[in-house]
């Protein structure tokens, strides 16, 4: 069986979703992240207000301890954002929110994808700073055949 579907001759490869991340994070030097719906707007709100965020693949249990472990607030639904928890998975909301040094961003899509790629480095790209992205990527020789990114 050929793996043509790896684009390892390719200096920058294309998946899609959290399984596509585990078949090239462990062959790639960054694996960018564009979440179309609100995931990488999020991170990019949340990260020019100077916050580090932590992905999260999904909001359980498990999230809250996550949270708590690193130290970070733990992003909450929408529907469910309160004076005393007022950041979520809104870029609206993250720009009203006050500031917190580190965030835990739960999705099932943008996160899930970000969490799958296991320790590869991970930069999330969106509409907002895809010029940043891209100079930060050549910048530090990312999108070559020696340093391929997806």
């Amino acid at each position: 069986m050929s793996d043509w579907y790896l684009q390892q001759e390719y200096g920058v490869r294309f998946e899609w979703g959290a399984g596509g991340a585990e078949r090239v994070a462990g062959g790639v030097g960054c694996l960018v992240v564009v979440d179309v719906l609100s995931f990488s707007t999020s991170v990019n709100v949340a990260v020019e207000a100077g916050t580090r965020v932590h992905p999260y693949a999904w909001r359980d249990e498990t999230a809250s301890v996550f949270a708590r472990d690193n130290a970070a607030e733990l992003a909450v639904g929408r529907r469910v954002v309160t004076a005393a928890s007022p950041w979520s998975l809104s870029p609206a909301a993250l720009r009203r929110a006050p500031f917190t040094p580190r965030l835990v961003l739960p999705s099932p899509n943008g996160s899930a994808i970000a969490a799958a790629a296991g320790g590869s480095t991970v930069v999330a790209g969106c509409l907002r700073n895809a010029s940043a992205v891209g100079r930060w990527l050549a910048l530090h020789g990312h999108g070559t055949l020696e340093r391929p990114s997806p």
